[in-house]
């Protein structure tokens, strides 16, 4: 039997080892690798159904996996207005009403991607924008999306003129001092006061801006994703894309275990583990154990500049050790959402314990990691525990001379060591890289350039904000290859290209690891390839 797709005159590049491969060609049958050799030895294996690509010599790597994704979240809250290039108040008032001239009517304006950095040293709140907005009502979301500046119309609108109390420890409607709404709305449950009374689109409208979304991800060279969240349609959108021969992506989905799941809901989450379909699968649980140093709901050691920070997600954090136990016993590895240190030290802790009670191995996972202190570094090898981690966060987030808002609450001690890749890397920890879109650009290409220049990718001659953290270029490659097939457990089949494993695929116009680090996101991608077939081709080929 013929193979249904070939491709010749390439460059296969091994990510474990950096070097080109022997062979030129490569066979792909059943959705994986079946045959390489020469160009001749390929060739004579196709048939007239066989879809034979030359790719002139091309760059093959393994498909690229971004570690830490929420496609349908990106879907829905990009739609709005962006506002991630306005570096200042100015930008972002200009950039309103610009977006209050398209509006209908009565109708909301939506933004995303907010820098709270905009607004320098004064508070983040609405009154910047009222002139501007006019009695529009806007829901604002900040670059972390997990927290939003509402405008007085849509307070009003949502009911909201009060603080309110919130199962979320760290969620907040922000106040002056007279108990008046700033407009500013700390973590989902205070975000979801106002989201909710606004105008939503139909769920035909949203599948098709998710489709068009993950075609553009794959365009962009990704073959696949560890999706941090479920909730709402997501599930459900992708089993109808699979469902149609329409998914570009391999996706690997955690859904959310939030404060207050009871045993139920437990029992429910270790239940649905496996489900899924042909390119997508339920594994794993997404924990929350803080917020974000930006506004102010991390989970810090020692309080930030503005004594904030000082507090878990979970009310009890100890729950949460006790979950981490009952999924760990299950077999069901979790992906904690853990920004600061003491964060990121209690869920090493409650892994560790949950370990000792024994049970079968599990590769938990923490994302993000942003600023941890000496003693946390090696606990990641010791517990086999992943680092999850952003690099371009810290790019295009933070400045080098740390007088940025992250930064500055955390003061110098802890902002010089912001994410530790490097140092996370060399103590034998396996680093896995991913975009955290919509909070920052998706193309893989500039993950794992900025893992390896971390300058702001908006302007490449500024410093770069902890060189020494650095990732070389073939780590950023692991990152986004071997280390994510590592994490899923699946490296016996992902994340090399050799006979037997997954035919994911991702064909470069040159080699990534001698691209300089700033030329690495233009490089063009030429073709994705997912369980065999081509995902995206570019014209050239």
């Amino acid at each position: 039997m013929h193979p249904p797709l070939a491709l010749l005159s390439a460059r296969l590049l091994d990510p474990v080892t950096g070097a080109v491969l022997p062979q030129t060609a490569l066979a792909v049958s059943d959705g994986r690798i079946s045959a390489l050799g020469d160009d001749r030895t390929i060739r004579s294996l196709a048939g007239a159904s066989t879809t034979v690509i030359d790719l002139g010599g091309a760059v093959v790597t393994p498909g690229l996996v971004d570690g830490h994704l929420h496609p349908v979240t990106g879907a829905d809250l990009t739609a709005g207005l962006d506002l991630s290039a306005c570096a200042d108040l100015e930008q972002v008032r200009a950039a309103l009403a610009r977006g209050v001239r398209e509006l209908a009517p009565g109708a909301w304006l939506h933004g995303w991607g907010l820098d709270p950095n905009a607004f320098g040293d004064r508070p983040v709140d609405n009154g910047p924008f009222e002139a501007v907005l006019d009695g529009v009502p806007a829901f604002l979301l900040l670059f972390d999306a997990h927290s939003a500046v509402a405008s007085r119309r849509a307070l009003e609108l949502a009911g909201v003129d009060g603080p309110r109390v919130f199962r979320q420890a760290s969620a907040e409607v922000v106040c002056d001092n007279a108990g008046r709404p700033t407009g500013l709305l700390l973590e989902d449950a205070a975000c979801e006061l106002v989201e909710s009374v606004a105008p939503r689109p139909t769920r035909e409208e949203r599948l098709d801006r998710l489709a068009a979304t993950l075609r553009a991800l794959a365009a962009s060279g990704l073959t696949g994703a560890h999706v941090m969240d479920a909730g709402g349609d997501s599930l459900a959108f992708f089993a109808r894309l699979d469902e149609a021969g329409e998914l570009p992506l391999r996706l690997r989905v955690a859904p959310w275990c939030q404060p207050g799941t009871d045993a139920a809901g437990v029992r429910a989450l270790i239940r649905q583990q496996g489900a899924g379909g042909a390119l997508w699968r339920t594994e794993g649980v997404k924990i929350f154990m803080d917020g974000t140093i930006d506004n102010g709901t991390a989970w810090l050691e020692r309080p930030d500049c503005h004594g904030e920070s000082t507090h878990a997600f979970w009310p009890d954090p100890d729950v949460y050790t006790r979950i981490v136990g009952e999924l760990h016993r299950a077999g069901v590895p979790t992906a904690t959402h853990a920004i600061g240190d003491a964060a990121v030290r209690h869920v090493l802790d409650s892994v560790e314990r949950a370990a000792a009670g024994g049970g079968p191995r599990v590769r938990h996972r923490v994302e993000h990691i942003e600023t941890v202190p000496d003693d946390t570094l090696r606990r990641f090898a010791e517990l086999g525990v992943i680092a999850s981690m952003q690099p371009t966060h810290c790019c295009d987030f933070t400045r080098a001379d740390h007088t940025d808002n992250w930064s500055r609450r955390l003061g110098e001690e802890r902002a010089a060591r912001a994410w530790r890749c490097r140092d996370l890397w060399d103590s034998g920890a396996t680093v896995v890289l991913g975009s955290d879109w919509p909070i920052a650009p998706y193309p893989p290409l500039g993950v794992m350039a900025g893992a390896r220049h971390r300058r702001p990718g908006r302007d490449l001659s500024r410093p770069p904000h902890g060189p020494e953290q650095a990732l070389t270029a073939l780590q950023a490659l692991q990152g986004m290859t071997v280390n994510p097939a590592l994490a899923a457990g699946e490296e016996h089949l992902a994340g090399r290209i050799a006979v037997g494993h997954r035919a994911d695929l991702t064909v470069l116009a040159d080699d990534p690891l001698t691209t300089s680090a700033t030329d690495l996101p233009d490089l063009p991608v030429l073709l994705t390839v997912l369980d065999g077939r081509p995902t995206h081709r570019d014209p050239s080929l």
